[in-house]
């Protein structure tokens, strides 16, 4: 079954939860590099959020571009964490799920703020993007952006690289002046630059917002394009403990913020920071999936 086949099949799409926060909890390392170091923690999480409901798994390869892994010192080879990554996915999924390649932002800075150039941005994705071109995924999922020219350095490299569904993300500070990221990029700038690449979905995940939050940013969304939209909400707002950050929404409270992002247009939801696989089980629950 394809993506396309999934979006025709059912009429809301479950994408899976939060990754680091469950691994955490099983005393496993937050980053891929447990793709490598403790694969069967992470194949156990995504066949939990397989019971759970979810109609994707995204790989637990966030942050496993070169640029990222090389700027944090990891001794870790890139091809391989990212098979293991999609390897791992893929047996959790077995026949009946689909699996997303997961990329996310390098961590770093473009010119004039930091001291990259476009080109180097492009050629980290297209090398993270021709490993899962190589694999055996149904998708690719661009997540937690805050600046559209990364995003767009990301899209360009992937649609050279692939022809596979590829789905953007950026990741919302406010839902203010139409909503802004952190970068200052706005909804109705992402929906464009989605649009121009052909993307299959585009909308938001984790950020600053609460569901209700990210429920007023879906508005937005669809007020700006008919694309399908993705909303992947944290479990409430951020909460910083001491040096740890905590999110304490109930699964039943963020199955009903999510209710209220597919009112305002989202056709796929999931979960992002501080989502188990109950969030995500109440989601499905509350949609009779």
């Amino acid at each position: 079954m394809t993506f396309n086949d999934l979006m025709q099949k059912k009429k809301i799409v479950i994408f899976d939860g939060g990754m680091g926060s469950l691994l955490a909890g099983r005393g496993c390392g937050t980053s891929g590099a447990s793709n490598l170091e403790n694969p069967e923690a992470v194949r156990e999480i995504h066949g939990e959020y397989a019971a759970a409901g979810a109609d994707v798994l995204i790989t637990n390869t966030f942050t496993m571009n070169r640029i990222s892994i090389e700027s944090h010192g990891l001794d870790l080879e890139l091809e391989e964490v990212n098979q293991a990554g999609v390897s791992l996915a893929r047996r959790a999924a077995g026949a009946e799920k689909l699996v997303f390649g997961d990329i996310g932002p390098t961590g770093q800075l473009l010119e004039p703020y930091g001291s990259y150039k476009e080109e180097q941005f492009y050629n980290n994705y297209l090398e993270q993007a021709g490993i899962f071109a190589g694999e055996d995924v149904d998708g690719l999922i661009i997540e937690t952006f805050t600046d559209l020219r990364e995003a767009e350095c990301a899209l360009r490299a992937c649609k050279d690289q692939t022809d596979l569904p590829l789905i953007v993300s950026l990741a919302y500070t406010t839902a203010e002046k139409g909503g802004r990221t952190i970068m200052g990029s706005a909804v109705k700038e992402a929906a464009a630059l989605a649009e121009k690449y052909g993307a299959a979905a585009v909308g938001a995940n984790c950020g600053d917002l609460d569901p209700e939050g990210m429920a007023v940013i879906t508005g937005f969304y669809r007020e700006a394009t008919s694309l399908p939209l993705i909303i992947q909400p944290n479990a409430g707002k951020p909460k910083l403990v001491g040096s740890e950050t905590r999110y304490d929404m109930q699964p039943d409270q963020y199955a009903q913020g999510v209710a209220k992002c597919i009112e305002n247009g989202a056709l796929i939801v999931g979960g992002c920071c501080g989502t188990p696989p109950a969030h995500i089980e109440a989601v499905a629950a509350l949609l009779d999936h």
